[in-house]
């Protein structure tokens, strides 16, 4: 099954002050739904803003990322499906 490649924007007060133990519960918490979800779902990676974070996930469909969200506990704000990728390498692939 292929799978589709997301970005989450999840609205979070204040998350860019946690400490490092309370993103590591807080990836726990998302890798305990993740493995319920499995294979649906994959988390690639996240990056944390002040108030929000914006998460790289391969998924089914947004269906399963919202079932996701409602069992970890963390919003997804927004869900955006990415059609393409482009970095400084794409201009030689013309």
């Amino acid at each position: 099954m292929a799978l589709n490649k997301y970005i989450i924007e999840r609205d979070i007060p204040e998350v860019g002050s946690l400490e490092r133990e309370q993103l590591a519960g807080a990836a726990a918490k998302s890798n305990e739904a993740l493995a319920q979800l499995s294979p649906d779902v994959q988390w690639v990676e996240s990056y944390v803003a002040a108030d929000k974070t914006f998460c790289v996930y391969l998924a089914k469909d947004e269906n399963v990322i919202r079932k996701h969200a409602e069992i970890s506990g963390f919003p997804a704000t927004k869900i955006t499906p990415i059609r393409k990728m482009i970095d400084p390498t794409t201009e030689k692939d013309v």
